[in-house]
């Protein structure tokens, strides 16, 4: 099956011409396409699967000799490598190796393939090199890994007449490897065996005198005096301008720079020749000598041959670094980066590097990552962490940890053994990370702007561009920067940055230290900051530009060119016409300020790369010209859009009356020197880089530390295993020693790796850096906040990063970092809480995931105590607020987070609330590790308090909160039944039936939905209980009666013997844990409690009337609760609970003495009300009873239609609808009714 390759750019010089067929070589025609594709020899060519075990080989074989070619494995997943005969036929199911006459090898599962498979060689990783070697004398195939050979892996190969071998691959979807035929120096050359491209060897030989002839220049020096050479050290070397050198060097550069230029040459001469600089030199002494050779290159070659010699050089190294093996002291990634910070010392270079090189062809940042080694041994771990300790239980937040024994003496000191271990790797790999900020130190270098446009302005446009490829994710995957390089390069730029920051502050006292950097909310709405096709808070850019075009002119003064809007149409229409030269040009004469804009259309408006950033109206970088004035209140600004390209350090920076990139500041916004501005827009693109993937990739690397805690209880486990297994067992016993065995050895290659993971990723460094963006993303949006509308303009992503990285800090450093021990840690809880209670219900942001986003960590904030003592200090007229939000009714808004928010406000005041797991769980498995988890009770009576002011305050607050309450409890409660119905016929089905898991997850949300909003309802009730119960509200007896309703409803469906409930219970789907008696019965005993025990005897006796009113009730639900089938005899004690039965009083762990003694009383009251009103009830006639409800009778008349029913029922229904019953006429007024007096009247 083909599949689809991507080629590195090709080598400039000349390729050999392939040997004769006597030696042994032969190629076919280029570009001969065969079953599986084909493959020229001549290009190191990277390979990646576009299907599902695609193949392809070589249009060069070999039929005798003996032959090897190299293989980069990029991604360690499922893939053959080998070799083929022409005559072999693949799909995609069969690849190389599985067939006749092909061979191969799979790293991923130790094997080797020729038909059959058997085991073979060792697991390879990313970033490790195949050798394919093949010796067609003698007839056998080896292959070696990273220069060790794996053995033979097959003997008497197929030769003779018609038998010759390609070289072949067979790859998954998305794997991809990287080949070398020869093209460049082997990294692993076999003595014996050819490259299937023969070296260059006589530009070799030349390439190495030539070299040989320039150290010679570089290590002597004339004397003046003596006229003779005389011996220097190299690194001391200066052109001084003599005439015998210069002319030296310049016969030895007419020969060499046509050399330089062919990458085999640059690897293989020049590269050895920089790096042993480097190796041998100080890195002061490496630099100079480095810088001085530069300045030859470019004094004496070409520019062309210069950039083409730098492009492969820096090509080499990237490969280099990116694949060279982890070695204890990281001396490979060390030297390396030292000699790109030498050549990037030098700016000449640097700018073309960086404006040609680095983010075009690199993409991937690959300079800032340090991976992290699969091999631990070959890393050296061994002996930088002799000794291996894990911690016994997790202490993230969320997770329930079991209490175990104290630290004995001996953990102890395996514990500081390791952390010492730690240390020393730690202090490895600073080493990498110091080098590793160096290099964007010169990359953000502004003083360099002698010679043209500064480094750091360079760097800003390719960085921005990097950013877009990365957020809109339209382009090749494979061109993608990997999260992981995103998460090293975040931490090495937040470093490079800080550091500008301070050093501008010291040279600038009015400007601000970094520790108090924000973005100003201008940049968000003034255009000179593309930000692509990325969300706003208000919604799309262009929406937000045409329906707040007045607040940005009079907060502002900014004024969006109409025609510039009109343009991105027109853009659109002939951007294909526009003539090059116009598009290239700039205009150089400002627009004139508050006057209109002239009349023929501007040549800038109509280019190619406008048009495309107009059709996004995101790009729009506003440029102001250079007014001649300082700018008054009154003034109005018009602006014109830049694309990316064009700006300038003025457009940046600012001048003379221009503020650059802080145009439109508004009046909230201090007027205070923060920084450079090219600074705020790098932290910006720091955010926006963090947002992209550096949070993913951040909880993705807590599986590590996953995965030893796994281990260590599995080994625990064990260990209890045999610790109680009986000697006499043998067999038992070997088998958990093996077990031990093995799990130990798991546990101290993950202890190793996960010490890498927290050096490089978790450590407290990394900590204070994402600590510190956080706080910047507070700052912005406090600021952003104070322009009012304004604020619509800000980004999603800063809230959503504000969210992110404190979840980060609180669930990604535990356990070896606490993020209590962070700097102003109090305060900043503080200030997220403030953001979070504001925003979650602002009108300004439209956006229904970010909304959502906000709504979840604030439930998820209410949860621990230290956020929700941090949500209790924020401002009281703030917290009040964000009550009053929770408050409003449910209908058109996600309720569902509001409702838990509440819920967790109440959790541990409610009746038998405050289980940290469900207890029906622990009574059936106690011993399960899995169960769900839930938080420590910490409820908020401060934010009850205020819930309680708010619904005593207005006459309509706590009407339509209940209504809107009660209606979701309904539907919720009413869904969950129509599941389990269907759950239960599908279990009864004599055909085995799977029921769908998504259906199962759906159920349980809705029954959880269910007994969330019972306890809301209780805690409604037991704060305000006079909602319910004062009747002289006009709302109160309705309300009453349909919690009643309810209340009868839920009690019945869930206590009735053997019924639906019961059965789906007695399943027990995986799915449905939660679903049980325990949580829904506790919370409608906690209401029943609340309204029948507590409070004034006569709103006792109004609630106990209504309860036994409607027509759903049954005192044996009530007698269920604690374990009776039928009401006791009045002065009779109650018999001791049924164990097969439920009952509260089985769950004394959760329910207290008191508590039971309040259903007890319930019960008994309740028992004898019913009684008296079985005694005191009189028959009534169906005519005379609400047709509605059949429960109550007639007692109001709607006008003017004149229909009838219990007030009970039109009051419930004209809360959501005006309309009759019956005939659907508007009701004006609703009026009492009596028959009694309504028939005396009649008959009068």
């Amino acid at each position: 099956m083909m599949t689809s390759w991507a080629s590195e750019p090709p080598d400039t010089g000349t390729v050999p011409s392939p040997p004769s067929a006597s030696e042994g070589l032969a190629q076919l025609g280029i570009g001969a396409v065969h079953k599986g594709g084909s493959l020229p020899p001549h290009f190191p060519t990277q390979v990646i699967g576009h299907s599902n075990f695609g193949t392809i080989r070589s249009t060069t074989c070999v039929y005798k000799g003996k032959w090897v070619y190299e293989v980069l494995i990029s991604s360690q997943g499922l893939m053959q490598i080998g070799w083929c005969t022409i005559n072999c036929r693949f799909n995609q199911e069969e690849g190389v190796g599985d067939t006749h006459n092909s061979y191969a090898y799979d790293g991923n599962r130790v094997r080797k393939w020729n038909v059959t498979t058997t085991n073979y060689g060792k697991a390879w990783a990313a970033g490790d090199i195949v050798s394919c070697l093949i010796d067609l004398d003698d007839g056998t195939l080896s292959f070696c890994l990273n220069g060790v050979s794996l053995g033979t892996a097959f003997e008497n190969l197929s030769r003779g007449l018609g038998m010759a071998y390609f070289p072949a691959i067979s790859l998954s979807f998305k794997e991809s490897v990287a080949f070398n035929f020869g093209s460049r120096p082997l990294r692993y050359p076999v003595a014996g065996f050819r490259p299937l491209q023969d070296p260059p060897c006589a530009d070799l030989v030349r390439a190495q005198r030539l070299l040989g002839c320039f150290r010679a220049v570089l290590s002597v020096e004339l004397d003046s005096v003596e006229g003779r050479l005389v011996q220097k050290d190299s690194s001391e070397w200066q052109l001084q301008g003599q005439p015998t050198v210069l002319l030296t060097l310049a016969h030895i550069f007419h020969r060499f720079a046509p050399l330089l230029r062919k990458v085999y040459l640059v690897e293989a001469v020049l590269m050895g020749f920089l790096l042993g600089i480097v190796e041998k030199g100080t890195p002061v002494q490496a630099q100079s000598l480095v810088h001085q050779v530069l300045d030859l290159l470019w004094l004496f070659m070409e520019d062309y041959e210069v950039q083409d010699c730098l492009k492969q050089l820096m090509m080499s190294l990237l490969r280099l670094y990116r694949f060279s093996p982890i070695v204890p002291d990281l001396g490979l990634q060390i030297h390396y980066l030292r000699l790109t910070i030498s050549i990037l010392r030098h700016e000449k270079s640097r700018k073309f590097l960086l404006s040609n090189v680095l983010f075009d062809m690199l993409r991937s940042v690959v300079f800032f990552y340090i991976k992290s080694p699969l091999r631990v041994e070959e890393a050296g771990l061994h002996e930088l962490i002799p000794t291996t300790w894990w911690p016994h239980r997790s202490s993230r937040e969320g997770r329930e940890s079991k209490e175990v024994k104290e630290e004995t003496t001996e953990e102890r000191q395996r514990r500081r053994a390791y952390e010492r271990g730690c240390q020393r790797l730690k202090k490895r790999i600073e080493v990498v990370e110091e080098l590793q900020v160096q290099i964007l130190k010169l990359l953000l270098d502004n003083k360099d702007d002698n010679g043209g446009e500064a480094s750091r302005y360079i760097f800003l446009t390719k960085f921005r561009k990097f950013l877009q490829e990365n957020a809109s994710g339209r382009g090749n995957m494979p061109m993608l920067c990997p999260p992981e390089y995103m998460v090293c390069f975040l931490h090495r730029l937040i470093s490079a940055l800080r550091f500008y920051w301070d050093e501008y502050k010291a040279s600038n006292p009015r400007a601000s230290f970094s520790e108090e950097a924000y973005i100003p909310p201008q940049i968000f709405y003034n255009g000179k900051v593309d930000y692509f096709d990325l969300q706003r808070l208000g919604g799309l850019l262009s929406h937000l530009r045409k329906t707040l075009k007045d607040d940005l002119a009079s907060k502002a003064n900014i004024v969006i060119d109409p025609m510039e809007l009109q343009a991105a149409t027109m853009d659109d229409l002939d951007e294909d016409e526009e003539p090059a030269p116009a598009a290239a040009q700039r205009p150089m004469q400002a627009l004139a300020i508050g006057g209109a804009l002239p009349l023929p259309r501007p040549g800038w408006l109509s280019s190619p790369t406008l048009g495309r950033a107009n059709r996004f109206l995101s790009t729009a970088a506003v440029s102001l010209m250079t007014p001649r004035r300082p700018l008054s209140t009154s003034d109005k600004v018009k602006v014109r859009t830049l694309s990316v390209e064009q700006r300038t350090r003025e457009d940046i920076e600012g001048s003379h009356w221009n503020e650059g990139l802080l145009l439109g500041r508004p009046p909230e916004e201090p007027e205070q020197l923060l920084t450079e501005n090219s600074l705020l827009e790098v932290l910006d693109g720091t955010i926006m880089m963090y947002n992209l993937s550096v949070h993913q990739q951040l909880g993705k690397m807590v599986g590590v530390s996953d995965d030893v805690s796994e281990y260590a209880m599995a080994l625990r486990d064990t260990e209890d295993k045999l610790r109680r297994c009986p000697k006499r067992r043998k067999d038992i016993l070997a088998e958990l020693t093996k077990s031990q065995k093995v799990f130990s050895e798991k546990l101290d290659h993950l202890s190793r790796r996960l010490a890498w993971v927290h050096a490089t990723v978790y450590s407290q460094e990394k900590m204070l850096d994402i600590y510190w963006l956080l706080r910047v993303c507070l700052r912005t949006i406090e600021h952003g906040d104070r322009t009012g509308s304004l604020f619509a303009f800000m980004p999603e992503f800063y809230l959503s990063v504000a969210i992110n990285s404190y979840s980060a800090l609180k669930n990604y450093f535990g356990p070896v970092h606490s993020m209590e021990e962070l700097p102003g840690y109090e305060e900043t809880l503080t200030r997220l809480a403030a953001i979070l209670a504001k925003h979650f219900a602002d009108t300004r942001i439209v956006g229904t995931d970010i909304r959502d986003s906000l709504m979840q960590a604030l439930a998820s904030y209410v949860c621990y105590p230290h956020s929700l003592r941090a949500v209790e200090r924020i401002p009281e007229e703030q917290r009040i607020a964000m009550v009053r939000n929770l408050l409003a009714p449910y209908e058109q808004r996600p309720w569902a987070q509001t409702n838990w928010i509440l819920v967790r406000l109440w959790r541990g005041c409610g009746f038998g609330y405050r289980y940290t797991r469900l207890p029906h769980l622990l009574k059936t498995k106690p011993e399960d590790a899995n169960l769900p988890s839930l938080q420590k009770p910490c409820p908020s009576t401060l934010l009850q308090q205020h819930m309680a002011d708010l619904l005593r305050q207005g006459p309509d607050v706590a009407p339509s909160f209940l209504n809107s309450v009660l209606n979701q409890l309904n539907w919720a409660f009413s869904e969950f039944i129509g599941m389990i119905q269907e759950i239960q016929q599908a279990a009864e089905r004599l055909e085995r039936n799977f029921v769908d898991s998504r259906q199962l997850k759906v159920c349980a949300t809705c029954f959880d939905l269910s007994v969330s909003l019972l306890r809301v309802l209780e805690m409604t009730i037991t704060l305000v209980p006079e909602i319910f119960l004062d009747w002289s509200q006009p709302t109160s007896e309705m309300l009453l009666r349909r919690l009643a309703q309810l209340l009868n409803q839920v009690l019945n469906r869930v206590t009735a013997e053997r019924n639906l409930f019961d059965r789906v219970v007695t399943l027990r789907l995986p799915g449905l844990e939660s679903v049980d008696h325990y949580p829904i019965l506790v919370a409608v005993t906690g209401i029943l409690v609340q309204l029948l025990v507590h409070g004034p005897a006569s709103e006792t006796e109004r609630a106990t009337s209504v309860l036994l009113a409607d027509p759903c009730f049954q005192l044996r639900s009530i007698c269920y609760l604690l374990g009776q089938p039928e009401p006791p005899a009045p002065g009779t004690a109650l018999p001791a609970p049924d164990r097969k039965r439920f009952s509260l009083q089985s769950y004394t762990d959760y329910i207290s003495a008191e508590e039971l003694a309040q259903v007890e009383q319930m019960l008994a009251h309740v028992t004898a009300a019913s009684a008296q009103a079985a005694a005191a009830s009189l028959p009534t006639s169906e005519d005379d009873l609400c047709p509605i409800c059949y429960a109550h009778p007639i007692s109001a008349v709607f006008q003017p239609c004149g229909h009838k029913s219990c007030k009970a029922c039109i009051n419930q229904h004209l809360m959501n609808n005006k309309d009759c019953f019956f005939c659907k006429a508007t009701i004006v007024s609703v009026d009492d009714w009596d028959k009694a007096s309504n028939t005396s009247t009649s008959a009068a």
